[in-house]
């Protein structure tokens, strides 16, 4: 099976006392194996700027979107496989982070995708055939079957 890589990088800057009093830069740096580096940051409701940088994805953040990645993409495979013939697929995605059954942690429980997608040519699903493309889309994509999170599908 294939690997993924990234690479994560953070250093303090300022004072020591900044880092032990809690004031200290959450801005960091993620970088792929495919080369690509994405400035990223704990969310700023999590940690208030000026420690966090909001301009950085946060891990919250880059979880719905690679839940939603993986969605679309094994979305537009399933629909080629099925003769149908996908123009456009856009998603505005929602995480949504509730607390732990064992207590305050919290955590993403559930994210819901809003796929809204435009097909080509003359064979159009049916919404029963757009549901179930979705249905096997959910079942065959590696990162929704890799957490526990819900995964509910609006259309």
């Amino acid at each position: 099976m294939a690997e993924h890589k990234a690479s994560i990088r953070w250093a303090r800057t300022g004072d020591p006392a900044d880092y032990t009093s809690g004031k200290y830069s959450r801005a960091h740096t993620w970088t792929f194996d495919g080369g690509a580096t994405v400035p990223a940051s704990a969310a700023p409701s999590v940690v208030p700027a000026p420690w966090s940088n909001p301009a950085g994805v946060d891990p919250e953040e880059a979880f719905v979107a690679a839940v939603s990645s993986c969605h679309m993409l094994t979305f537009l495979y399933v629909a080629q496989k099925a003769g149908f013939v996908v123009e456009r697929y856009e998603d505005d995605a929602v995480g949504r982070m509730t607390k732990s059954e064992r207590g305050a942690t919290p955590w993403i429980s559930q994210v819901t995708l809003r796929p809204t997608i435009t097909y080509a040519g003359a064979k159009k699903p049916t919404d029963t055939e757009e549901s179930h493309l979705h249905h096997q889309a959910h079942d065959q994509c590696f990162m929704a079957q890799s957490v526990k999170t819900e995964i509910r599908v609006e259309r």
